[in-house]
């Protein structure tokens, strides 16, 4: 996937409202695989759903969202099962991790599907991020900040083309959000990916190409 094209789309729950002034909804906006983007945004303004549209968990949007040249509502289950295994991964604001397994589980759940790390691979990135001792504990034992790490890590546990993470920072001190930061370039830079970060204030410090508010 080398694109992902915004054609008029908006939230149905938005189509009273008199105007929309966004960068994002009601625009004609193309994201470029290998170019990193910042989405700003309030609360309410319907990030979250942007994710879900583009992940397809939901559909509830006026206009068009293309992969390429292909419109997402056409894509069968069997295309979806695909995108989301070799091109497309989601770190999700409320991270859908699993509470009763472990930080390593939940990652090797996502590493079965794909075969993309090698377990040093993962405990190396564990270390990095400084929950190395979490790796056995069950999830939801974790703080949320160290939550957001484990999630972090399964997003990385697959090829892409996009990474999309919404707020994935909210509860990382200074020190974390650096690291993290420099892992996303790596990682996305082996894969040539385009990075799409949302929040509401606190972000991830990257050489973002476009800075957008949604």
């Amino acid at each position: 996937m080398n694109q992902i094209h915004l054609q008029q789309t908006l939230p149905q729950v938005f189509a009273d409202r008199d105007t929309v002034t966004s960068d994002v909804w009601h625009q004609d906006l193309t994201l470029q695989k290998g170019e990193l983007y910042l989405i700003e945004a309030a609360s309410g303004t319907g990030k979250s759903s942007l994710c879900s549209y583009i992940y397809g968990y939901r559909n509830d949007y006026q206009g068009i969202i293309n992969f390429d040249e292909t419109n997402i509502r056409r894509y069968p289950i069997h295309q979806w099962v695909e995108t989301r295994k070799h091109s497309l991964s989601m770190l999700f604001q409320d991270l859908r991790l699993f509470p009763e397994l472990t930080a390593l589980e939940n990652i090797r759940l996502k590493n079965h599907l794909t075969s993309h790390k090698k377990k040093k691979e993962i405990l190396s990135l564990f270390d990095q991020l400084g929950i190395a001792d979490k790796v056995n504990a069950k999830v939801g034992q974790l703080s949320y900040g160290q939550q957001q790490r484990v999630a972090f890590i399964r997003s990385l546990c697959q090829p892409f083309d996009f990474l999309f993470l919404d707020e994935p920072i909210s509860h990382l001190d200074e020190e974390n959000s650096r690291i993290m930061g420099d892992i996303l370039l790596t990682e996305a830079g082996k894969q040539g990916a385009g990075v799409v970060v949302t929040s509401i204030g606190k972000h991830i410090t990257l050489p973002y190409h476009h800075i957008l508010s949604l």
